[in-house]
């Protein structure tokens, strides 16, 4: 069985658990809420859920993870439910996943997994291939000794999507060669990324991402505005491979606009870390559109997961947009966020793209100065700068060296205005 080998998805039933800690972090715990997204992620892998238990502790049983009793009750709901999976919200140790295995007889998977799974579905191009692959081998290395039982497990099934058993069964040793292969391949693509985002700069194209919690409808969005032909479904992780279009916002101004990855809570680090040949496009974007669903209850929340992870991504101080999708489902309109930098509109119905557009090229003119410097010919290092991260209008060449007329953000301005010539000097 290899990687991507298509494999026929039985539905199979699962019990979800959760555990609520006093020593929790607010990204470790879980709650029904979350319990519930973790409904709609195994829907989306395919499996169908039977019922659900959170409980409570003061902290987890290093052991049982749940602890003694709850595990023996957490056996009986399932075997009342035909459930042959059990979901598990929080993450768990190796040992804790093998102790859960062997207590109730049924293979045990925590949300991290849960997600790689539906990356490994999701997948279409090759380098999509290789991020889930890489996240999964990551994922898989220290709990190689707890998974005999998912990988004697005869048909796929949840959870087993990914490297095959013939690698699985392989020492650590492969294992870490094949990481470290699947690194360098990567590295390779951030290299060509990194030559694209050159030529993108020579073209003086601005590059506007769009970012936003799964489902939020970033895909339908860039449909809507550029005509892209993104399937758009409702369900979560639809778009794992990015897409870039131009788009004429205005009669002088045309952008490159890309769809991302959706985050989510809890989105595992290795899985951020695989992605990071995608998902560090946001740190070279001019705007960022943060898409949220502003019809959902946890929007708030959720906007608050995604920024996190672009301030990971070291993307933070890039300006934003928040636009606030499906305002047609919205019960109370007086609840949408109004003012500078936000925008409602519903991506499915077209509403609110003038608007949208018009905050955009605002966006793109926000923090630009149109400057005049003269470069020593000793520091010609900042013409290659200059040429790579600044808009060039005209270049003259004179005794005391180059004089440039460019238009700069802030941060490039900071580091050149010691060049700048100025009228009154």
């Amino acid at each position: 069985m290899e990687l991507w080998e298509e494999q026929e998805n039985t539905c199979e039933r699962a019990v979800l658990v959760g555990l609520h800690a006093n020593t929790f972090t607010k990204e470790e715990d879980a709650s029904w809420e979350s319990l519930d997204e973790l409904e709609d992620l195994l829907k989306t892998a395919g499996g169908e859920c039977a019922a659900k238990m959170l409980q409570n502790r003061a902290a987890p049983d290093a052991r049982t993870f749940l602890g003694e009793g709850k595990v023996q009750e957490l056996c009986e709901l399932a075997k009342q439910n035909d459930a042959t999976l059990i979901v598990v919200d929080n993450e768990l140790s190796p040992s804790q996943m093998r102790v859960l295995e062997e207590m109730t007889g049924r293979t045990v998977l925590d949300r991290s997994a849960l997600i790689l799974d539906i990356f490994a579905q999701r997948a279409r191009t090759g380098e999509g291939k290789l991020q889930v692959e890489l996240a999964q081998y990551q994922y898989i290395l220290p709990r190689l000794a707890g998974m005999g039982k998912v990988l004697s497990r005869q048909g796929g099934g949840i959870g087993t999507r990914g490297p095959g058993e013939s690698k699985l069964e392989s020492d650590r040793r492969h294992i870490r060669r094949r990481i470290d292969k699947l690194r360098r391949d990567l590295e390779s693509v951030r290299q060509v990324r990194s030559v694209q985002r050159r030529q993108r700069k020579k073209a003086e194209l601005p590059m506007v991402a769009i970012v936003g919690y799964t489902n939020a409808g970033k895909s339908t969005l860039l449909n809507t505005l550029t005509g892209a032909g993104i399937e758009a479904n409702d369900r979560l992780f639809d778009t794992l491979d990015p897409t870039t279009r131009k788009l004429r916002i205005s009669d002088t101004q045309e952008i490159l606009l890309s769809d991302t990855v959706g985050f989510i809570r809890k989105l595992p680090h290795h899985l951020v870390s695989a992605f990071k040949a995608t998902l560090e496009e946001l740190a070279y974007a001019d705007v960022l559109l943060h898409v949220v669903d502003i019809s959902s209850d946890d929007w708030r929340e959720q906007a608050e997961t995604v920024d996190q992870v672009i301030s990971q991504l070291n993307a933070g101080q890039i300006p934003q947009i928040l636009v606030c999708n499906k305002a047609d489902r919205c019960t109370n309109p007086d609840l949408i966020p109004s003012g500078r930098g936000v925008v409602a509109i519903s991506a499915k119905y077209g509403r609110g793209m003038d608007e949208l557009k018009a905050a955009i090229e605002e966006a793109l003119g926000r923090g630009k100065h149109r400057v005049t410097l003269l470069i020593p010919y000793a520091d010609g290092y900042r013409l290659d700068q200059i040429h790579q991260e600044a808009k060039v209008f005209s270049t003259e060449y004179e005794a005391e060296g180059t004089r440039v007329e460019i238009e700069c953000d802030d941060k490039l301005y900071g580091q050149l205005r010691e060049y700048e010539v100025r009228a009154d000097g």
